[in-house]
């Protein structure tokens, strides 16, 4: 895929709907991979359906967990994706041949998972209600420290090449750690305009550049610059290089992310499926997305390298894209579209070998261009592709899955039968040949750690898992004992059975 042509030179933000990806089952979450072609999606069921973004077909289903899967997770190179379920576990699997290679046990409920973007053996991990962990994939793990205010509501994420680890809690403190040591190198309170603190509900950083974002419960997006927050070191204050919201409805926001080329901001509404865009630089708000109204929205994901979002809300993949629009003056300056025909005058020296009223132009420059080599062997690689430290590509990343077809009715064989039917000795050791050539072989037994973590809440329930409503609680209402009809369905039906039997006795 070249880049280059996919430029567009005016917005660079999805305008429209772009159709839906359904899973059969209901979506929570999803995550694309580094360069954006699969999109592993997690449901309620347990299951992880991998899509082929760019034919938009399943290319693999990973029946990960049992309960519902609330976060999931890309390694740099494609190969491992990491599940995390409502049951405490996390899974790590090979993407290319769909076996869980560690499952990681936790004592409560888990938030946000996140692979270390160069080390496919790290993981950071936000239990509910406790500090951060960055787990090591041998089970080890270290604890993050929490700050004097001791608030255990902490949100994490690495940045954007995993040297740092960023936490904020809901007291509105970010804290700045060294991933190696986990020595605190920064840090910075998120206050409001009347110098009272807010809780921070997210931390996301963009894919290039230097800016992070925090999306706090003030209703207000804030952008921040990497290099500005640790050159003011501990209890510093760093201004916001934006602050984004919407003044208009004080729309709290669910979900926030960059783009691809990080010069926009995506905003997810809590109350609707609405996406709010606005462009970095300025901090203006240039796009309102609109879903169906009604709808609540769970999770929003922009594409790595294209002007795509996708969005997830009532159980289905929404993808949003640009409008592309057919444009063949691109190709010629002077061609133009008919609607009709069109009677055609023919210049007088349109055909001729050579112009006669040319006027006489100087053709060196035209000479040497012709005589230019052009290099047709090497590739050269793509710069959106490449990180800022990168020179090629990897090219062991996984960016594609080979799709079997589907056999609905196979056909019967045609051929006759190498053995005898009568022969019941050779009949039954063919048998037996065919049932072992059939039994698939044993897969090999999943490790299980326990992470045992000191004074980690054991009774919480999962935020999915949790009734949403006004508070209070419903009872169900009791059973009838058995002999009294009291509701007014079974009273109903015994009503519409005693009409029916007076009616046949009648026509008797």
């Amino acid at each position: 895929m070249n880049l280059e042509l996919l430029e567009s030179f005016g917005q660079n933000f999805p305008e429209e709907s772009d159709g839906t990806l359904d899973c059969i089952s209901l979506a929570l979450t999803c995550s694309f991979n580094k360069r954006g072609t699969l999109l592993a999606v997690g449901c309620n069921d347990g299951r992880v359906v991998i899509w082929d973004f760019l034919t938009r077909g399943i290319a693999k289903i990973l029946s990960a967990h049992v309960h519902p899967v609330c976060s999931v997770s890309w390694s740099r190179n494609g190969h491992q994706l990491l599940s995390a379920s409502t049951d405490n576990m996390i899974s790590v699997w090979d993407v290319m041949t769909g076996d869980c290679l560690q499952r990681y046990r936790f004592p409560s409920p888990v938030l946000n998972i996140q692979f270390h973007p160069r080390d496919t053996q790290r993981v950071l991990v936000c239990p509910i209600k406790h500090a951060p962990v960055l787990l090591n994939m041998d089970g080890s793990y270290k604890t993050i420290p929490l700050d004097e205010d001791s608030d255990t509501t902490i949100v994490a994420s690495f940045d954007r090449r995993g040297e740092y680890i960023y936490t904020g809690n809901a007291k509105g403190k970010v804290l700045v750690f060294k991933t190696g040591s986990l020595d605190l190198q920064a840090s910075y309170k998120v206050t409001t305009g009347t110098s009272s603190a807010t809780a921070i509900k997210s931390i996301e950083f963009a894919r290039r550049g230097g800016c992070f974002l925090v999306n706090t419960a003030d209703r207000v997006i804030r952008v921040y610059d990497c290099h500005e927050v640790l050159m003011c070191g501990k209890m510093g204050e760093p201004e916001p290089i934006q602050k984004l919201q919407d003044l208009v409805n004080r729309t709290p926001w669910k979900k926030c992310c960059f783009s691809g080329d990080g010069e926009y901001v995506v905003g997810g509404s809590s109350r609707q499926h609405a996406l709010y865009i606005w462009e970095k630089k300025y901090g203006n708000l240039v796009k309102i997305l609109h879903g169906t109204r009604g709808e609540l929205l769970l999770d929003v994901v922009w594409h790595p390298v294209r002007p795509i979002i996708a969005s997830v809300s009532s159980g289905v993949v929404s993808v949003w894209a640009q409008n592309q629009v057919e444009n063949w003056s691109a190709y010629a300056p002077d061609f133009k579209e008919l609607d009709e025909n069109v009677e055609y005058d023919e210049r007088e020296s349109e055909f001729d070998l050579e112009d006669e009223d040319k006027s006489v132009t100087d053709n060196t420059d035209a000479k040497a261009i012709e005589d230019e080599e052009v290099d047709v062997t090497n590739v050269e690689p793509i710069a959106a592709f490449l990180s800022s430290d990168e020179e090629t590509e990897d090219e062991r990343a996984l960016l594609y899955l080979p799709i079997s077809p589907d056999v609905d009715e196979p056909e019967e064989p045609t051929w006759a039968p190498t053995v005898d039917p009568t022969d019941e000795g050779a009949q039954s050791d063919s048998l037996k040949r065919s049932l072992s050539s059939e039994q698939s072989p044993k897969k090999k037994k999943v490790k299980t750690f326990d992470i045992n973590l000191e004074s980690a809440p054991s009774d919480e329930v999962h935020p999915f898992l949790s009734t949403r409503g006004d508070g209070k609680s419903k009872k169900k209402p009791p059973a009838p004992k058995a002999g009294k009809d009291k509701t007014k369905k079974n009273r109903y039906d015994k009503q519409k059975r005693k009409n029916t039997t007076d009616e046949y006795s009648e026509t008797d």
